[in-house]
């Protein structure tokens, strides 16, 4: 009966060490199993963070790029709002000056009209002035010389602005005086020379010229190259003295009529105011052809001697080449002489 209890006991007993032994590597193996697992979710966990990680950088590296790009896009944008700004700027400065420029212009255009407007109502003014001028003088003549004839010489018609054909008391036309009026701010020398060539074309005996500036050497009314100077004021003083001596001269004249000599016809045109305005006339026009004449033989000789001045250039050159080839030939009858022995005279 022991016996069997012992047996049962090692049964039972071996039993439970294998019971044991199998629950023992059931748990080692689920042990083995649950670190197997934690292991593979420790990596997956791992991979997970590291993926996370990987995700957030590149996060920020696109947030970054996104930044940089935003930045880079900004600054453009605020470029190119600049340079719109810019170019609106450069617009309107270019409108400003333009429409500076064309007020400018308008005022510019307005002061030449101002200008060309005043310049008209002085012309105008002056020309009035002259003509009213005109008119007192035809009227005073008229008045102090009543046997007289006072004619006005039209506008555009080459001639003096008055002729005064002078009568005696007889009525006999005894020469001419005409007169030129001049109401201006300086007095011309060309003047003189127009009405000179006026009396000749007329045929009048004097030429006086009325005007309101005289020259700077005269202070008074005086005779200069052949022609009368006065001011309007002295003009009835200067007329009544000319007016006597055309009459003095033409009743010489006419007591010497009846003599019918051919020299003394002869002698008063040569003493006569006719002869004497065309003998100046020819005398100025031979000063002038020889004035003329002279400034080109003034002008010929200057070329002359240019050329002169050249040709001893020439000469020279060639003498100083002959004696460097008579040294280096040994030879002394080298003949490069530019002129002949019987031209040397020509360069004397």
């Amino acid at each position: 009966c022991r016996k069997v209890s012992v047996q049962i006991e090692q049964q039972v007993r071996r039993q439970l060490e294998g019971d044991y032994e199998v629950q023992l590597k059931m748990l080692q193996e689920s042990d083995a199993d649950k670190e197997e697992k934690l292991r593979q979710a420790r990596e997956k966990e791992l991979e997970f963070i590291r993926k996370e990680q990987e995700i957030l950088s590149k996060e920020k590296e696109l947030d970054l790029k996104l930044q940089q790009m935003l930045l880079e896009e900004r600054t453009k944008l605020t470029e190119l709002i600049q340079k719109e700004e810019e170019d609106r700027n450069r617009v309107k400065e270019m409108e400003h000056q333009m429409r500076i420029r064309e007020f400018e212009k308008k005022i510019d255009d307005q002061n030449k009209l101002v200008e060309e407007m005043r310049r008209k109502a002085e012309q105008g003014s002056m020309q009035l002035q002259g003509e009213v001028q005109e008119l007192a003088l035809e009227e005073l003549l008229r008045n102090t010389f009543p046997f007289d004839i006072v004619g006005e010489v039209g506008k555009g018609v080459r001639g003096a602005d008055c002729i005064q054909q002078v009568r005696n008391q007889f009525g006999q036309e005894c020469g001419k005086i005409i007169y030129e009026s001049k109401r201006t701010k300086d007095f011309s020398i060309e003047w003189i020379e127009k009405l000179k060539a006026d009396m000749r074309s007329l045929g009048a005996d004097v030429a006086v010229i009325v005007t309101q500036a005289m020259p700077k050497d005269m202070e008074g009314f005086g005779e200069r190259n052949g022609v009368w100077i006065c001011s309007f004021k002295e003009v009835r003083a200067l007329a009544f003295v000319l007016r006597d001596l055309i009459i003095r001269v033409y009743t010489a004249n006419k007591s010497q009529e009846n003599k019918g000599d051919k020299m003394t016809l002869l002698y008063n045109y040569l003493i006569g105011s006719e002869f004497s305005e065309q003998w100046k006339a020819i005398r100025e026009g031979f000063m002038s052809m020889r004035l003329s004449i002279q400034k080109e033989r003034d002008q010929m000789e200057k070329l002359w001697k240019v050329r002169e001045k050249q040709l001893e250039k020439v000469l020279l050159n060639a003498a100083h080449i002959k004696g460097s080839i008579e040294g280096i030939a040994g030879m002394e009858d080298v003949d490069l002489n530019l002129i002949e022995d019987s031209d040397d005279h020509l360069l004397e």
